[in-house]
């Protein structure tokens, strides 16, 4: 009974220590295969604004330049200095027709130079009846007025008088005639300001001038040593000038480009004159009178980079024209001659003076 009892008690505790050890060999694995915990997670990095991205520093535009409207302006001043040369021309033209002398005398031929303007010609008168004389002359001048430069001009004239001389000592008279002046080289100054700079142009080009006119007037011998005589003047101005542009130059960028154009102008003069003998050698002229023109056109039509098409206007004009001379009789039949023209007013025509000496031979 006794070892009954103590193989229970064996068995039980050999029983009890197996029981241990699977109980044991359970616990490991099932702790092995328990979950880690997880790890706490870690704060989303937030996300770092993009800087804005500064624009690379780029050279500014230039600025665009001005001054069209300046230029445009300028051709105002190209109708100026044309309207200019026409009664320039016409100023000049007149002396180889006799302004400056006496309306009746003989027969004569006068060789002259003059200055303020450079002109050298001839002219004379000629009768060929005793009523009705020729007057001509021709001469090669150049002048500068206002900006402008007539660098080369033949100028021609001719006319027809015809003087009452059966009316007596007091007696009217009449002119007609025409001035010729073809083939100017002339040069044009143009001038304007720009952003830029200022500009300053020389257009060269060539030219023709033509005019005609009609006199009527009324001469009085009121002395055999006086002569006195008024008149009114009707005249017809023309002037064709070839086309031209802009020479290359600094700064212009504002250019003109000015086609062949012609310009006219229609002319009223209200005039007098006194021609004097004084003592046996000297003899003396002053003439002069009133001017005012009508219709005048110019023919202009300038096409400017950056405004367009340009068209200048030329209103009507007046002005005061002078002359006078001196005449010294050297011997018989000859006569040397101081003598001086001109105009007094405002622009375009302006105050001008042309002086010169001449040596006349009276037949």
């Amino acid at each position: 009974m006794a070892n009954l009892i103590h193989r229970f008690i064996v068995s039980a505790v050999f029983t009890a220590a197996i029981a241990l050890v699977l109980v044991q060999v359970q616990t490991v694995p099932a702790s092995a295969q328990s979950p880690s915990p997880s790890p706490s997670p870690s704060p989303s990095p937030s996300p770092s604004p993009t800087p804005t991205p500064t624009p690379s520093p780029t050279t500014a535009p230039s600025p665009t330049p001005t001054g069209a409207n300046s230029s445009a302006g300028s051709i105002g001043g190209l109708a100026s200095q044309r309207f200019n040369q026409m009664i320039t021309n016409r100023v000049l033209g007149t002396v180889l027709l006799g302004v400056n002398e006496q309306v009746n005398c003989s027969d004569c031929v006068s060789a002259f130079g003059s200055a303020g303007s450079f002109s050298a010609g001839i002219h004379g008168r000629k009768e060929l009846t005793p009523n009705l004389s020729l007057l001509a002359g021709i001469a090669y001048t150049q002048f500068s007025e206002g900006g402008y430069s007539v660098t080369s001009a033949p100028i021609g004239a001719f006319a027809l008088r015809y003087d009452f001389v059966d009316w007596g000592s007091s007696r009217p008279f009449f002119d007609i005639g025409t001035l010729l002046s073809p083939f100017e080289k002339v040069r044009y100054g143009r001038s304007y300001a720009t952003s830029l700079g200022a500009v300053s142009l020389d257009g060269e080009t060539s030219s023709s001038d033509y005019g005609v006119y009609g006199r009527a007037g009324w001469i009085s011998r009121v002395s055999p040593r006086d002569e006195l005589a008024a008149s009114v003047e009707v005249w017809q101005l023309w002037q064709r000038v070839n086309g031209y542009t802009d020479p290359a130059a600094a700064f212009d960028t504002f250019s003109a480009s000015i086609p062949t154009g012609t310009d006219r102008t229609n002319l009223v003069k209200l005039g007098g004159q006194w021609t004097h003998l004084l003592g046996d050698s000297i003899e003396g002229n002053i003439n002069g009178g009133f001017v005012q023109s009508f219709a005048a056109h110019s023919g202009i039509v300038a096409t400017v980079t950056g405004d367009g098409t340009v068209v200048p206007t030329i209103g009507n004009q007046s002005w005061f024209e002078y002359g006078g001379r001196l005449g010294f009789r050297i011997t018989k039949g000859w006569v040397a001659d101081l003598f001086i023209n001109g105009t007094i007013g405002p622009q375009p025509v302006g105050n001008t003076l042309h002086g010169g000496v001449g040596l006349r031979v009276n037949y």
